[in-house]
């Protein structure tokens, strides 16, 4: 059975932390419809305030990020465009200001829970299978991940991650980040090489 990361896990190094995120079990027992839904990690970016303009600690403290100052292996939920909320593991030691996005999932269990969530139908097609959690807001939407889920302690028993086997440096693709317009140049973009689920190869 696989065990769940421990509070040490999440308060390394940020970009270590980052790649050993990629093949991790993302799990929520959602009691609302009383589920526990599964999905792998495949896709993640890494941020960080104290050399990132990008990250959302750059500007110091707010009622919005305060989490991030945390110690790692709290939910940093935001919402984005009026319309999205997104979701990222708090990393570090506690007023570090560092976080990692996730990006792209590959769905375990449930997938009429995400289909209809995501789709309004069960029924799909195969490029919409692939699609369903291969991006920030998409994840969301198919966990139904919050305002209620900011500041969860991901080390408690709603959401939480589970071990799994360390994905080797050679199956990791490093690439700048995506879809951010400050500290483009910055190399914390990771993704398993060969899987389909990835929001942008």
């Amino acid at each position: 059975m696989n065990k769940k990361l421990k509070k040490d896990f999440y308060k390394r190094e940020l970009l270590t932390v980052a790649k050993d995120l990629l093949g991790k079990i993302f799990v929520f027992e959602d009691k609302r419809i009383n589920k526990k839904l599964k999905a792998k990690i495949v896709e993640i970016e890494a941020y960080d305030g104290s050399i990132d303009e990008a990250a959302h600690t750059f500007i110091g403290k707010t009622e919005r990020n305060k989490i991030m100052f945390e110690e790692g292996g709290f939910l940093y939920v935001y919402f984005t465009y009026g319309k999205h909320f997104c979701a990222n593991v708090v990393t570090g030691n506690k007023e570090q200001g560092t976080a990692i996005l996730l990006r792209a999932m590959e769905p375990i269990s449930d997938l009429k829970i995400f289909s209809e969530r995501r789709f309004k139908k069960t029924n799909l097609s195969e490029k919409e299978k692939i699609n369903i959690l291969n991006g920030p807001a998409k994840i969301c939407e198919a966990f139904n991940i919050n305002r209620d889920q900011y500041g969860i302690d991901l080390t408690a028993n709603e959401i939480y991650l589970l071990e799994a086997p360390k994905i080797s440096e050679e199956n990791i693709i490093t690439t700048k980040r995506i879809g951010i317009k400050k500290s483009i140049d910055l190399p914390w973009r990771f993704y398993i090489k060969d899987s389909q689920f990835v929001s942008r190869k």
